[in-house]
């Protein structure tokens, strides 16, 4: 199995949702584009994981906290679609995007979905639940059929507390992977907890 972890927007959880992921299948982990580094995405997944997990390098790591477009620019780098090949392996697969589906990798109209497109992966779409998270979540939601993309699930984070769980999964038809509650301490307890709630 090989998954893409995408969000409707930056700080859903990402990360927590890719180590859950790959503590569930004893995946190798990949982040292609790493911005705001240190620390790196990557480190925090090898961290909440029980077993001596894969993970393959980063093919841009850029130091700004912003869009990998402009941290790109920051440093007089340009990136092309061309730059990423999947890794080659024999495991499960976790792929881990940066921010949301149309962040801009490049000024040429590349964005962080067509990775998923490009290397052909089931997407998981996290979504964070705040005032706005349903327009954002049926906005992704719809762009990734428009794009003919396969969606394994949905992953919501945080407490529902005006019923758009139930609105979302109605309205989408797709399938719920998984509900992260607001969690006051993270590690590998708590990622080895979820581990085996989640449905795939």
């Amino acid at each position: 199995m090989k998954l893409f972890v995408t969000a409707t927007g930056t700080d859903c959880g990402k990360t927590l949702v890719s180590a859950i992921l790959c503590e569930a299948l004893k995946a190798a982990y990949w982040k292609p584009v790493q911005t705001g580094a240190p620390p790196k995405d990557a480190d925090v997944v090898k961290q909440l994981v029980s077993y001596p997990i894969t993970i393959f390098p980063e093919i841009h790591l850029l130091s700004e906290p912003v869009s990998p477009h402009y941290a790109a620019q920051l440093e007089n780098k340009n990136i092309k679609l061309s730059d990423f090949h999947l890794p080659e392996t024999h495991q499960h697969l976790v792929v881990e995007g940066a921010g949301g589906l149309l962040v801009p990798l490049n000024n040429e109209g590349d964005c962080v979905v067509d990775l998923a497109h490009q290397f052909q992966l089931e997407v998981v779409l996290v979504i964070r639940l705040y005032l706005g998270c349903i327009n954002h979540s049926l906005l992704s939601i719809n762009e990734l059929k428009r794009r003919n993309l396969p969606i394994k699930g949905l992953v919501f984070n945080g407490e529902d507390t005006f019923g758009a769980i139930e609105l979302i999964q109605k309205l989408s038809n797709l399938p719920i992977l998984l509900h992260l509650n607001e969690e006051q301490i993270v590690d590998a307890t708590t990622v080895s907890n979820y581990a085996k709630q989640v449905q795939l």
